[in-house]
């Protein structure tokens, strides 16, 4: 079994209204009970926006600095995530395709592992 990364990419004005919102938590619940139901959700998480983010960085005289925001500027960031265990990497591309639909974003899937 391995282990992936299903993160969902919120972009930074992510609003959905409150009838959108109640259906999106609804059908993330359903897919949630599922996950634990066929035994595949290690963990989940969900996120405060990018914009209450801190980013720490190393300087080369040993000091951290530490900035408000994300690290990266882009115009999405992970809003939440799953880590899931899984035969495969088509097991864990069909529990995305399934958090797609749910949380109505992109989501990322990616292996955990050291590069070699």
């Amino acid at each position: 079994m391995s282990q992936f990364l299903v993160a969902v990419q919120l972009p930074d004005n992510f609003n959905p209204s409150a009838a959108d919102a109640a259906a999106m938590d609804r059908d993330i619940d359903v897919l949630n009970e599922e996950m634990v139901a066929a035994g595949v959700r290690v963990f989940v998480g969900g996120l405060k926006p990018a914009r209450e983010a801190k980013s720490l960085r190393a300087h080369p005289d040993g000091k951290v600095v530490t900035t408000d925001g994300p690290y990266l500027e882009t115009k999405e960031h992970i809003g939440g995530f799953w880590v899931l265990e899984v035969a495969s990497l088509e097991d864990a591309l069909e529990w995305g395709r399934k958090a797609v639909v749910a949380c109505r974003v992109p989501v990322e899937v990616r292996a955990f592992g050291i590069p070699t």
